[in-house]
């Protein structure tokens, strides 16, 4: 496997650059989206009041939520380094670490909905503005009340983030990366499940596992880029290569 997945020396010092600086961006993104948010927070509820909402904030809007959804991708990236990083220590977690939190970063860029809104409303809030009646306006309503309905309900990709944090937190524990945010990532993973299991009962559970989400993705993105000058200066860390036998000696 050894000559398979690391040909030469700093091979993947690219990758890990780029885990690394996707890592950062994951928190600036949710950080700025953040901001706007609290700039401009959005109506409780009512799909006529969101409607209404858009059309008077539409910049801010948009950029909140392409904020809150392009980390998605971010995040994929991740774990694609990850994956690599992991391998040595332990294969068959980082696969399934990879497979299902890649999974759920794939869905969340599948399915536009982020848990403040969607794209799809912009759409309705210019159809609602335009409409001529009150009849027309009332269809626009009920279909931003189900899009309102779908952003506050748990979803399997929902689930799967923090799952997929957990699982690959475990072989992070002893791989090349630091150890202790193997430690953070299981612990922002089980309480990611819980926030998404209680979500209705303890929404509260959420400004916690965010700030921690962050945090791990902060972490691991310093430490990809410090692992890609590490990898890059002295070879890949971590990799037992093959030493040859002197010619004319042999094994006892």
């Amino acid at each position: 496997m050894s000559a398979l997945l690391w040909p030469k020396a700093g091979a993947w010092a690219p990758l890990y650059r780029t885990g690394g600086v996707a890592g950062i961006l994951f928190v600036l993104f949710g950080l700025a989206a953040l901001a706007l948010y609290a700039l401009n927070p959005p109506p409780v509820s009512g799909g006529g009041a969101t409607l209404r909402f858009i059309d008077d904030h539409k910049a801010s809007y948009i950029a909140q939520q392409i904020l809150w959804l392009v980390p998605s991708l971010f995040g994929l990236v991740v774990f694609v380094a990850l994956l690599i990083v992991l391998l040595p220590a332990s294969p068959g977690l980082a696969v399934l670490g990879f497979a299902v939190g890649g999974a759920s970063w794939t869905a969340l860029l599948a399915v536009p909905v982020t848990s403040e809104g969607t794209l799809s409303l912009v759409y309705l809030s210019d159809q609602y503005a335009a409409a001529p009646d009150a009849g027309t306006r009332s269809a626009f309503v009920a279909a931003a009340e189900a899009l309102v309905a779908e952003n506050n309900t748990v979803s399997l990709a929902g689930a799967l983030t923090p799952l997929g944090l957990l699982l690959i937190s475990l072989p992070l524990r002893r791989g090349v990366l630091p150890h202790w945010a193997g430690w953070l990532g299981i612990v922002t993973g089980a309480l990611g499940l819980a926030s998404e299991a209680l979500r209705f009962a303890l929404p509260a559970l959420y400004t916690v596992y965010g700030p921690l989400l962050w945090a791990w993705f902060a972490v691991v993105g310093v430490s990809l880029l410090r692992l890609a000058r590490r990898t890059q200066a002295d070879g890949t860390p971590g990799i037992r290569r093959p030493q040859k036998t002197p010619r004319g000696q042999g094994t006892t």
